[in-house]
């Protein structure tokens, strides 16, 4: 015969919301009723009475919440984890439960205080005995579920809280007798939803709707086929009756003030330990550095919400501040998932903001053979813009061809080991591939002791900016196109039709013709529509001098793609007088290489435009090598293909009417981006204007 089953509470007589401490205190403070929480008690204890032995702690004064013995600790067999609660105004409860655990003769097992956890209360054993549930995110930590796993030799299954209503795994998720469970999805995120699911069969899984939730169904006390709870809705009662449960509902509205029920006031004692289950822990923490202005940049600050909003936690070990304003700080930060994947994808993120392992931890990148061409192997690690180098073999080899959404192939060659990123279609069987984010690191200029601010700038857009603010932006991009082409350096512009329609043409053929531009990306459209317009003087059949419609204008670009089919390319077109002018006619005059890409609807095409995407891509990303400055044009997908494709350090200037495509580019984390949200005609004509005053400001100072 099994020994019975034993429960600790404490009678609720310094019961009280003295203060703050989750959602549901809010508006309660003293506004419990003593009387009715001692009588809603009394009916709970009277109905466990029967269905298990039920020991009593002594309330003590000055402690309000020790009536919610759940949080006491966490036992299994003779073994208890003490409680080490994560706010002040409940830590003068844990010597008072050490001190009866100690009485009855278990093992008290004490967590370092710095150490967040909040016992049974987000620590649930599932009813057969084959694993912990096990919460964090609001009272818990992740790092305290290792201890869990080794000091009671049982698997742990780390879920992360999300909404603070359920601030205790308890207040969400109730396991039950025959491997059944009462949950409420929406209070975790996904990953601990998959792990629930993998876990727990659809048959034996019983969601809660929020109604139920709110009203603490699942923070409710399981003995055999009997759940005690506050309260269910009749939906909820007969899903349970139909696999066997007899609910049990007694009032506790006094106790949800405080953000309890059934289960917070009661803990198991008895929990039986099974001789074949023993201690696992997926959980996994690594320590990293960083280092920068961290505190002005809010470099420390991005890292560490990137790391909870990750599903992980955190530990600050070191922090070193810089004593002067020109000084850089550094930090040490120890950062625990609950698995691999988690972590994997964690990492990921900081090493792309410049986050690196310690030096006494750092150890070979992992390589694994590409399973066959085009193909790499699982956890492959994805690329970003930034420069980024692996250690392999005990040094660090840099990555060449640096973009983003590649893989890293090393190689060996008679000059030593290298690294290049390459595209997934660019993979050769049995190339080696690096894999995890185990030594990994990118190269990061120092982020600038003032915070970034957003770098959009929108002509007339409502409450974003004034006229007076795209003046002075397109004044900086002025000024470095200036230096870029004094210096013999490499511009890039990608530009979509819109160039030619608000009637930017003109303005962007000054810049090639006065060798500001390098080369030149777009697709199909722009190539028809400037040779319409120098052929014809419309775009898609709009008259571009009077703003009106042509008779039979529809017909234009359609002979444009035609003339320019007959000479066999733009070039020979412009070579036998047919192009007298425009963008394309500038860049064949001087000898400025393009690339067309072409699309699904496109007409014609043109002769020069490529319609094998992967050779498209190709040749954009050979034009863009050696860029400083790539000026994007109106043009949403070209743009931000070529940004997919250039590494950190190329500046980047997006200019469209349309924020999102601003904000797209912006999200690759570029420091060096800007966007102008504005009409790109009129932004080409403050750009001629600019280059213009520069001009004449530089033969003015000549000729003195």
């Amino acid at each position: 015969m099994s020994a019975p089953i034993r429960i600790l509470m404490c009678s609720p007589d310094h019961y009280d919301v003295d203060y703050v401490i989750n959602p549901w205190m809010e508006g309660n403070i003293h506004k419990s009723s003593r009387d009715r929480a001692a009588e809603q008690w009394d009916k709970l204890h009277f109905i466990l009475k029967d269905l298990a032995a039920v020991d009593l702690v002594k309330p003590q004064l000055g402690v309000p919440d020790m009536v919610f013995t759940a949080n006491a600790g966490l036992v299994l067999g003779n073994n208890v984890v003490l409680s080490r609660f994560y706010h002040k105004e409940r830590q003068g409860e844990e010597p008072f439960f050490k001190a009866w655990f100690e009485q009855q003769g278990y093992t008290v097992f004490e967590l370092p205080k710095d150490l967040p956890f909040e016992g049974a209360g987000d620590a649930l054993l599932d009813r057969e005995g084959r694993w912990l549930w096990a919460g964090y995110g609001f009272r818990s930590e992740l790092d305290s579920h290792p201890y869990l796993a080794k000091w009671l030799d049982i698997e742990v299954l780390s879920l992360r809280l999300m909404d603070d209503r359920f601030y205790h795994l308890d207040t969400c998720f109730c396991p039950l007798a025959d491997g059944y469970l009462l949950y409420y999805p929406p209070a975790f995120d996904a990953y601990s939803n998959r792990l629930i699911e993998m876990r727990v069969p659809e048959a034996k899984r019983i969601a809660v709707a929020e109604t139920d939730a709110v009203n603490f169904a699942c923070n409710a006390v399981n003995v055999d086929r009997t759940i005690v709870m506050n309260q269910a809705s009749d939906d909820l009662k007969q899903r349970l009756a139909n696999v066997g449960f007899e609910i049990i509902e007694t009032p506790l509205t006094e106790f949800l003030k405080a953000g309890g029920a059934a289960k917070c006031l009661t803990l198991r004692v008895t929990e039986p330990v099974q001789a074949e289950v023993h201690a696992a822990a997926t959980v996994e923490s690594r320590v990293i550095q960083l280092q920068g202005h961290l505190l002005d940049s809010g470099i420390v600050n991005r890292a560490l919400d990137l790391i909870i909003e990750g599903g992980g936690s955190f530990q600050v070990l070191n922090f070193n501040l810089g004593e002067q304003r020109q000084s850089t700080s550094s930090a040490e930060v120890k950062v625990t998932a609950p698995s691999r994947d988690v972590m994997e994808a964690i990492m990921s993120q900081l090493i792309e903001m410049g986050a690196v392992a310690l030096p006494q931890e750092v150890s070979d990148c992992t390589l694994e053979i590409a399973p066959k061409a085009g193909v790499a192997p699982d956890d492959f690690y994805v690329t970003t813009i930034y420069p980024t180098e692996i250690l392999v073999k005990n040094q660090w080899v840099r990555v060449q061809n640096q973009r983003m959404d590649g893989a890293i192939v090393v190689s060996e060659t008679p000059n030593g080991l290298t690294a290049r990123c390459s595209l997934l279609r660019d993979l050769a069987e049995g190339d080696r591939v690096v894999v995890g984010t185990i030594g990994i690191r990118t190269v990061r200029k120092p982020e600038s002791r003032n915070p970034q601010p957003t770098q959009e700038f929108s002509f007339m857009g409502a409450g974003v900016s004034s006229e007076r603010r795209v003046e002075l932006v397109v004044e900086q991009i002025a000024w470095e196109l200036r230096k870029i082409r004094d210096q013999g350096g490499k511009v890039v512009v990608t530009a979509g039709p819109v160039v030619i329609h608000t009637g930017g043409g003109e303005h962007l053929s000054h810049l090639i013709r006065e060798g500001y531009v390098q080369a030149l990306l777009g697709g199909n459209a722009i190539a028809v529509h400037d040779i319409e317009q120098s052929m014809m003087g419309t775009s898609l059949g709009m008259d571009m001098k009077r703003g009106v419609s042509v008779r039979g204008g529809h017909r234009h670009h359609l002979k444009a793609i035609n003339t320019v089919r007959r000479y066999g390319s733009i070039a020979e077109a412009v070579h036998q007088g047919v192009i007298t002018g425009g963008i394309f006619y500038e860049c064949v005059q001087k000898n400025i290489p393009f690339s067309l890409a072409g699309s699904i609807r496109d007409d014609g095409p043109l002769p020069d435009t490529q319609m094998d995407l992967i050779q498209a891509q190709s040749d954009y990303a050979r034009l863009i090598e050696g860029a400083d400055m790539i000026l994007m044009l109106s043009s949403m997908l070209h743009s931000i293909g070529v940004g997919n494709m250039t590494p950190a350090g190329v500046k980047m200037v997006c200019v469209d009417i349309n924020p999102a495509v601003v904000t797209k580019l912006s999200d690759r984390g570029s420091v060096e981006s800007v966007g102008v949200v504005t009409d790109v005609g009129l932004f080409l004509s403050l750009l001629i204007q600019q280059l213009s005053r520069l001009t004449s400001r530089y033969e003015a100072a000549v000729v003195r």
